[in-house]
C-alpha cells in the first residue's frame, strides 16, 4: 500500500476579516436615487463586499425617487468615507448623507425610518 501525501494550501484570512474595525461606531448612509431596479443592489453591494451586514435597512419609493436608509456598525472613518464616496459615484444616485455616531455596545440602533433627509442645497 502506497501513502500519498498531498500538499495543503494555507490561506490567509479574507480582507473583510482583517480590516480595521471600530465596534462602537455606527454609520447611517442616507441615499436618494432614481427609482431604478438596480439601485438597491448597488447600494448593498458596497457593504456586502466588505463582509458586513447592515444593522438596519429601509427603502421607500416616493414618486420617481427611491430613499434608502442603512445603518452599519464597525466601520472606521476612512472606510465609511470611502463607501460614501462610492455611493455618490453610482449613476442613479442623486444625494448621499453619511451620519455617524459612537455608541456603547449595549445601546440599540436608531430606527432610520424616522430620519428626515435634509433638503438639497441649490
Amino acid at each position: 500500500m502506497t501513502t500519498v501525501v498531498r500538499p495543503v494550501a494555507v490561506l490567509s484570512a479574507p480582507a473583510a476579516e482583517s480590516r480595521p474595525t471600530d465596534p462602537n461606531r455606527c454609520v447611517a448612509f442616507l441615499v436618494q436615487a432614481d427609482a431604478d431596479p438596480g439601485t438597491l443592489p448597488r447600494v448593498l453591494e458596497l457593504i456586502a463586499k466588505r463582509g458586513l451586514v447592515p444593522l438596519s435597512l429601509s427603502s421607500r419609493l416616493a414618486g420617481d425617487t427611491l430613499e434608502v436608509a442603512m445603518e452599519v456598525a464597525g466601520m472606521v472613518r476612512a472606510e465609511s468615507d470611502h463607501v460614501g464616496n462610492c455611493l455618490r459615484q453610482i449613476p442613479m444616485v442623486a444625494r448621499v448623507t453619511v451620519v455617524e455616531r459612537t455608541v456603547p455596545a449595549d445601546l440599540p440602533h436608531v430606527d432610520l425610518r424616522h430620519i428626515d433627509l435634509p433638503e438639497a442645497a441649490d
